[in-house]
């Protein structure tokens, strides 16, 4: 008897720890798959196109745009807070990130072939309907989307993503002033724009911490722009910026005439795009809403739990 007693416990104590690694394993299984971010290409238009991915795909998709000079990259913080209930795909923008970036005299860096880009995106990944979160660049990208599918958009996030002329600050004079007269000199002038200087500038004006900008941010973002060539791509995006502004009536139209739901994130202390910008949402849509951050361009580096959590109570009332 004693030694049959000593086999049973001697194979519990073999087998038990197994059996109870397994069971808490299973259970914690959704939890991690639904915090995973995948990091995926995918070909579009010849052009390799870099994006992460989180969350159930049969859950509501949203799609996740990126400005200047940034990548998806800015969103790392925010897609474990929304992947857990929302499938999120953020992709990096030709010319920005772990995207393809070909030289600016074989590929026509333009608004509209941002958004033709990620129009084919879209569509090679089947996305039938999807909520839009658009900052700075991915505003105008997004918007031209928008304009393109308005049946396939459940809802619309602006972060510091401006479509109102009295959204933009001083801090555009010298890029208003090379759309009216695009010679080499007011070109050579942007070239301020891609320094470290000014990448360091976007993260940290108007922020109250700047211990709460992390440095690999700004330090990312400058590796991609000091590459090869990469300036010219830039400054070919801010001359070609014009035509944003051209389409604000567009998009303005399309907010009063299909009245999306819409949320306006907003760092009231960016240095680029003012707070009206946001204010003037709500003139045109009466389903807008407006929330205001103390804190600059970059709001997510900063206030990413609240923008999370405000971000999930609209998209839980959006349809499906």
């Amino acid at each position: 008897m004693k030694n049959i007693i000593k086999s049973v416990a001697t194979l519990l104590i073999v087998i038990l720890p197994g059996i109870l690694v397994n069971a808490q394993a299973k259970k914690a299984s959704p939890a991690t798959e639904a915090e995973a971010i995948h990091y995926k290409t995918i070909k579009v238009n010849d052009l390799t196109i870099f994006y992460r991915e989180a969350g159930p795909k049969d859950a509501p998709t949203l799609l996740l745009l990126h400005g200047y000079p940034t990548s998806s990259h800015m969103f790392r913080n925010l897609i474990p807070i929304l992947s857990k209930k929302y499938h999120v795909i953020a992709p990096d923008l030709p010319g920005f990130g772990f995207s393809d970036a070909p030289d600016h005299l074989k590929f026509e860096y333009t608004f509209d072939n941002l958004a033709n880009t990620m129009q084919g995106f879209i569509d090679q990944l089947g996305l039938k309907r999807f909520a839009l979160y658009v900052f700075d660049y991915g505003a105008p990208t997004g918007f031209r989307l928008a304009l393109a599918n308005p049946e396939k958009i459940t809802g619309i996030i602006s972060q510091n993503g401006n479509a109102y002329e009295e959204g933009l600050s001083t801090g555009w004079n010298s890029i208003q002033k090379y759309w009216k007269d695009p010679s080499q000199e007011n070109r050579d002038v942007l070239k301020t724009f891609v320094t470290k200087e000014s990448t360091w500038f976007q993260y940290h004006e108007g922020v109250s911490d700047p211990s709460l900008i992390a440095p690999e941010t700004y330090t990312l973002d400058q590796h991609f722009l000091d590459r090869p060539g990469n300036a010219e791509i830039q400054l070919d995006l801010l001359k070609d910026y014009r035509t944003n502004v051209a389409l604000y009536p567009k998009f303005q139209a399309y907010f009063r005439d299909k009245k999306p739901m819409l949320l306006a994130v907003w760092g009231n202390q960016d240095p680029y795009f003012l707070p009206a910008g946001a204010e003037a949402y709500k003139r045109d849509n009466p389903n807008a809403t407006v929330k205001f951050y103390k804190t600059g361009h970059f709001a997510l580096e900063t206030h990413y739990k609240e923008i999370g959590a405000d971000i999930a109570a609209f998209l839980s009332k959006l349809p499906k």
